[in-house]
């Protein structure tokens, strides 16, 4: 059975090479236009690309709607389809304007790999997270045990993404010199540290409590008085493996080495949160955490952009566009309390703020 065909592999190579190099997309991203792109090949059965109609792309969008998800058995979710339809969509713009296929099609077949309106709200609705409180994320770090290396790292880990609101590939890439514990901040640099479109920014430890602060310095101080690692060694170092007596493989400390992927990261946060008896948040759920603790002790416009820079954010509007959703039982709050009586603010004080809110929504 045909797998491949010589003429589409060239196209997308060619079409790869141009959206990391022109479009500067990442390797991800490319990773996941290509899965767009081969299975709309193997749909098609493997047929140039020349010979291209809009009834295939009304075809392959059909299909997928009732394509069943290898991972779960249910439909493919709207938001899947959508991205794949608009992988494909960009791609056979582009390949409409290379020679040799200018000819075959227009630029607009494209669009037929549009979902419909009804289907695109769906696929990119906003839907309710669960999210994790403060006081259950303390909850956690209290029932870690903390007697070997590897323990001691676990709880660490918990503590700093807590701290930081770190993502965990750039945890994963810290190094001990990022951190200043004088300061109380961590200093995301994108020449070391795996950091959002490598964006390099300082984050200064959020107010979460005297805890998790105490739980990063005695590993730190751990990590160089007892492991004698250097400042240039992992933060957050490997799993070292190795034959038991009883001819087994099994972790059994730690090596001056960088994970190499998220992955450790989020298998420790799962059974640490099992083991405390409540459901698992993932790393990136603290950030979600953060945001609504910032919600909360943030007195003025100022402050939360500050606490959204903290977060690696250019502007407040995606701190509360893709975190700020506001949690049920505090909805209801804040709408009874719109019915009460408003407290006058003065004039100057609206003046004041309404400056502010400006100067915060430019920039």
């Amino acid at each position: 059975m045909k797998n491949h065909n010589v003429n589409n592999e060239r196209m997308k190579r060619k079409y790869f090479t141009f959206m990391k190099e022109a479009k500067r997309h990442s390797e991800a991203s490319i990773d996941c236009i290509a899965k767009a792109i081969t299975r709309f090949e193997q749909y098609n059965k493997f047929k140039d690309f020349k010979a291209f109609h809009f009834n295939q792309a009304v075809g392959f969008k059909n299909a997928l709607l009732t394509q069943k998800s290898l991972k779960t058995g249910d439909n493919l979710s709207k938001s899947t389809i959508n991205g794949t339809c608009n992988h494909l969509k960009v791609f056979f713009q582009w390949l409409a304007q290379q020679t040799g296929y200018k000819s075959r099609f227009n630029y607009t077949d494209a669009d037929y790999f549009n979902l419909s309106e009804k289907d695109t709200r769906i696929a990119g609705a906003k839907r309710k997270k669960p999210v994790a409180t403060l006081e259950q994320i303390t909850h956690v770090l209290k029932e870690m045990p903390d007697v070997t290396d590897l323990e001691k790292r676990s709880r660490a880990l918990i503590a700093f993404t807590l701290l930081t609101g770190a993502r965990d590939s750039a945890i994963a890439s810290f190094k001990i010199k990022h951190v200043d514990l004088t300061n109380g901040s961590v200093f995301q640099d994108a020449r070391e540290v795996k950091t959002k479109f490598s964006k390099t920014f300082t984050t200064y430890f959020f107010p979460v409590g005297e805890l998790p602060i105490q739980i990063l310095t005695e590993w730190i101080d751990h990590l160089k008085t007892e492991l004698l690692f250097s400042h240039d060694d992992p933060l957050f170092p490997k799993t070292k493996v190795a034959n038991t007596k009883d001819k087994k493989f099994s972790a059994c400390g730690v090596l001056k080495e960088h994970w190499a992927t998220a992955h450790p990261i989020r298998k420790v946060f799962k059974r640490s949160f099992e083991n405390a008896g409540l459901q698992y948040f993932n790393p990136h759920s603290f950030r979600d955490t953060l945001v609504r603790l910032g919600e909360q002790l943030c007195q003025s416009p100022e402050e939360f952009k500050a606490w959204s820079q903290n977060l690696g954010h250019q502007g407040v509007l995606t701190t509360l566009y893709s975190y700020g959703d506001v949690p049920d039982y505090r909805q209801a709050e804040l709408i009874k309390k719109l019915r009460e009586p408003s407290i006058n603010v003065s004039p100057e004080r609206q003046i004041e703020f309404e400056a502010m809110f400006k100067k915060m929504m430019g920039s």
